[in-house]
């Protein structure tokens, strides 16, 4: 079962994503999507051979993000891909059929063709406005996920849906209620003082409908 919490990794060098990885490990995270932007190809595959014996050690799951060919070069976990990265279906063809393919979705469109391709995930936002990504998609609110997942549901497709998009402590309950799996968060992890309690406040949050 996949968790319903994904730490998407920050820091502008090798160094500051590194101890963001392992502090959120160390906090209770045990699924990392590597997110390094904007940077040259060895210093990204430096940090992925890095991250990935880290992950092995805290049994976390390593996505990659957008980069389907350092996925499958450093035997990550799986890849998340963005609306505008590698199709869905080529990267299931390169990868096989063992590994996780997440994709990106602001649309119920966008999450049939995901579906229909062989995605195993989706990523759906932005919830509100957040500085993490340069070209944000249309704010979905919560009246936004509620109409997509009614959808969803209304048409038969079972896929896991992470929120994502500046989510904060206060906006989990609210949105697992519209039926959402989980969520996908990086800077509320980031720059917390306290991660081992903030991550046991979403636990308790994502998972209160599961009777331990």
């Amino acid at each position: 079962m996949y968790s319903k919490l994904q730490y998407i990794s920050q820091g502008e060098t090798i160094d500051d994503q590194l101890r963001n990885i392992h502090q959120a490990l160390d906090a209770g995270c045990n699924w990392v999507q590597m997110r390094f932007k904007n940077q040259t190809q060895k210093d990204v595959f430096t940090l992925a051979e890095a991250v990935k014996p880290l992950c092995e050690e805290y049994l976390a799951n390593f996505i990659v993000n957008d980069d389907l060919h350092l996925a499958e070069q450093i035997a990550a976990d799986g890849v998340h891909l963005g609306l505008t990265d590698t199709k869905i279906d080529e990267a299931r063809v390169l990868l096989g059929s063992t590994k996780i393919i997440g994709g990106t979705a602001n649309t119920f469109e966008d999450i049939e063709n995901h579906v229909k391709n062989g995605c195993d995930y989706i990523g759906l936002g932005p919830f509100r406005f957040t500085v993490t990504k340069e070209k944000l998609s249309p704010i979905l609110g919560l009246s936004g996920y509620h109409e997509i997942l009614q959808k969803l549901k209304k048409n038969k497709i079972d896929i896991p849906v992470y929120a994502i998009g500046g989510i904060t402590v206060r906006d989990v309950s609210p949105l697992m209620e519209t039926g959402i799996f989980g969520i996908a968060v990086s800077g509320i992890i980031t720059e917390s003082d306290e991660k081992p309690k903030l991550i046991q406040q979403l636990k308790e949050k994502l998972y209160a409908d599961i009777i331990v």
